[in-house]
């Protein structure tokens, strides 16, 4: 079984995803990301009530700072 491509959606930066989401963009489980956050590597999420949002620009900031960490690597 193959993963089905995701890729972030088209929208303005402070668009909202779901932690589901940002999963299904980076290709993780969910429990990874919430592992990440705990240990303060992952992406920057907030809560608003009792759900973890993060936005498209913080999402693509995220990942295009992990792509400059393996570059100097």
């Amino acid at each position: 079984m193959s993963a089905l491509p995701v890729s972030i959606p088209d929208g303005k930066d402070e668009d909202l995803l779901t932690l589901i989401e940002a999963a299904a963009i980076l290709r993780v489980p969910v429990n990874t990301l919430r592992w990440w956050r705990q240990r303060g590597e992952g992406p920057q999420f907030f809560k608003i009530g009792r759900h973890l949002l993060i936005t498209i620009g913080d999402l693509r900031t995220w990942i295009e700072s992990q792509k400059g960490a393996d570059a100097a690597s």
